[in-house]
C-alpha cells in the first residue's frame, strides 16, 4: 500500500510540472529580453556568476519541451545557452555572456494572446551598446546669430516585441503597421533641410512607456509623436485621431514630477532649459506649470495641423484634437502627440493600413502637418528660424519680360542659389508675371 501511495505521489508530482513551451529572444539597441512561455505559473530565481560571466535561471517544477538552439545569439550579450534538469523537477538554464549584465526578471499573467510568461531583461553594465543620442548644440547669444540647429522630431512606434498592440482584421499586427509608418515618416524628415528625426523604436522589441519619453528627452527632441492604430469591439468604428495630454493629466503629472526628485533634476527643457533640483517647491511648481502649459499649447496647435493634414488622406474620427491622460504624452518639457492612424478592427481600414502605399500616404500627411507648424513657429536658434527671419526682411517682385534669375539676383545683391532657396525653386526657369521673394534691401 505504501509503495502504491508513493508511486501515486510521484505521478502527481510529475503531472504538476510546468511546461516551458517556448522561448523568445528580443533585441533592442540598449537591452535584450528573454520570454519563457509556460502553461502554468511557476516560481523562479536568477543569479549571476563571474569568471566567466554567466546568468543562471532556475524555474521550479518545470521542464523544457523544445530546444533553445534556434535563438538568435549573433547580437546582444548572450553568447551561448545551456540547459538541464535539477533533481528531476527543476529546469536550470545557463546563459554564457559576452559581458556582465544587469538582469531583471518578472512573471506576466495570461492575456488574449499568451499564457503565463516569465520575462528576463538583460541590460549592459557598461557603455558597450547604447541607442543613438542626438544632441542640440548649446548656444550663447553671439553663436545663435551665426549657428543654427535642426528641429529634432522623436518618432515613437507604439507597442513592439511581446506587446503586439491591436490585432486587427486579417491578423494584422499594430506594432508592425506603426513601425512601417514611423520609418516612412523618418525618411521624409531626413530629406527635409532643417529637421532631424529620431526613431525611438527601430525594430520589433518592447520599450516601457516612461522609457519612450526618456529616450526623446535624451535626444533633446522638440516634438514627440507616438504612432498607433486603434481597435474597437465593433468593426464599424473608423477614422484617424490625434490626442494631446488632458489638463487633468497635466496637473497630476506635474505633481508626480515635483514629488520625484530624479525626474525634476532631469528636466532640461521647458522654461529656458532649467533644472528643478535646486529650486524651492513653490518656484519649482510655478516653473513646471509654465513649462507644461507651454508644451500643451504647442501640442494642441501642432496636433490640429497634423489632424487637418491627415483629413486629406483618411476619414477623421473627430475633427478636433482630443485630450487624454496617455502615459507617453506626460512629458512636461516636450510637446507630445499620440496619433491613431485608423481602426485595425475595421476591415476596410485594416486592408489599407496593411499596404505600403497607404502607410506612405499617412506618413506624408503627418509630415506635412509637422512641417507646416514649424515653418510658421520655428524654435529659436534653428535653421527654420533663420529662414523665417530672412523672410521677414523680404519683399515681393513680379517677373517682367526679359528678366532672368541671374539678373534679378545681381539687381538685389544676392545669389541665384539664395533666390532658389527663398522661393523653393528647383531650377532657374521663371515666367513673366510670376511673383517671387527677394531681399528688401
Amino acid at each position: 500500500m505504501r509503495i502504491v501511495l508513493a508511486v501515486l505521489l510521484m505521478s502527481c508530482s510529475v503531472l504538476s510540472l510546468a511546461d516551458v513551451q517556448g522561448v523568445r529572444l528580443w533585441h533592442a539597441p540598449d537591452s535584450s529580453r528573454l520570454v519563457f512561455d509556460l502553461n502554468q505559473e511557476a516560481e523562479h530565481k536568477i543569479f549571476p556568476l563571474s569568471s566567466p560571466n554567466r546568468l543562471v535561471i532556475d524555474i521550479d517544477n518545470s521542464k523544457l519541451l523544445d530546444s533553445l538552439n534556434d535563438l538568435d545569439l549573433s547580437v546582444g550579450p548572450i553568447k551561448k545557452v545551456r540547459w538541464g534538469m535539477r533533481d528531476h523537477k527543476d529546469l536550470r538554464i545557463v546563459l554564457d555572456l559576452r559581458e556582465a549584465v544587469e538582469a531583471k526578471s518578472f512573471p506576466l499573467p495570461p492575456n488574449q494572446q499568451y499564457s503565463h510568461r516569465l520575462v528576463v531583461d538583460l541590460l549592459p553594465k557598461n557603455d558597450s551598446f547604447k541607442p543613438l543620442e542626438i544632441t542640440k548644440p548649446v548656444l550663447d547669444a553671439k553663436e545663435t546669430q551665426s549657428t543654427t540647429r535642426d528641429i529634432i522630431i522623436a518618432i515613437d512606434a507604439g507597442h513592439g516585441g511581446e506587446d503586439p498592440g491591436a490585432i486587427g482584421h486579417g491578423g494584422i499586427y499594430e506594432k508592425k503597421v506603426v513601425l512601417a509608418i514611423a520609418k516612412k515618416l523618418e525618411d521624409l524628415l531626413k530629406r527635409e533641410k532643417g529637421f532631424k528625426p529620431y526613431l525611438v523604436r527601430t525594430g520589433d522589441y518592447y520599450i516601457g512607456l516612461r522609457d519612450r519619453t526618456k529616450k526623446a528627452r535624451k535626444a533633446n527632441a522638440d516634438l514627440f509623436i507616438s504612432i498607433h492604430a486603434d481597435a474597437f469591439n465593433s468593426h464599424r468604428a473608423s477614422g484617424s485621431s490625434v490626442f494631446a495630454l488632458s489638463q487633468s493629466g497635466a496637473t497630476s503629472e506635474a505633481a508626480r514630477w515635483l514629488a520625484d526628485k530624479e525626474n525634476s533634476s532631469d528636466l532640461i527643457g521647458g522654461v529656458g532649459g532649467v533644472s528643478l533640483d535646486d529650486k524651492e517647491d513653490l518656484l519649482a511648481g510655478v516653473l513646471l506649470d509654465l513649462s507644461m502649459t507651454a508644451s500643451l499649447s504647442v501640442s494642441l496647435d501642432l496636433g490640429q495641423m497634423v489632424l487637418n493634414s491627415m483629413g486629406g488622406v483618411s476619414k477623421l474620427h473627430k475633427h478636433k484634437v482630443e485630450q487624454a491622460g496617455f502615459a507617453v504624452l506626460k512629458s512636461p518639457d516636450i510637446p507630445s502627440l499620440l496619433i491613431e492612424t485608423g481602426f485595425l478592427s475595421n476591415p476596410g481600414e485594416a486592408r489599407k493600413l496593411k499596404t505600403s502605399s497607404y502607410q506612405g500616404q499617412m506618413a506624408s500627411a503627418i509630415y506635412k502637418g509637422i512641417k507646416r507648424y514649424f515653418m510658421q513657429s520655428p524654435p529659436p536658434g534653428t535653421y527654420l528660424a533663420s529662414i523665417r527671419n530672412k523672410s521677414d526682411r523680404l519683399k515681393e517682385y513680379v517677373i517682367a519680360p526679359g528678366d532672368t534669375l541671374s539678373v534679378i539676383a545681381q539687381r538685389h545683391a544676392t545669389s541665384m542659389a539664395n533666390l532658389k532657396q527663398l522661393n523653393g525653386l528647383k531650377t532657374s526657369i521663371i515666367r513673366v508675371g510670376q511673383v517671387i521673394k527677394v531681399p528688401a534691401s
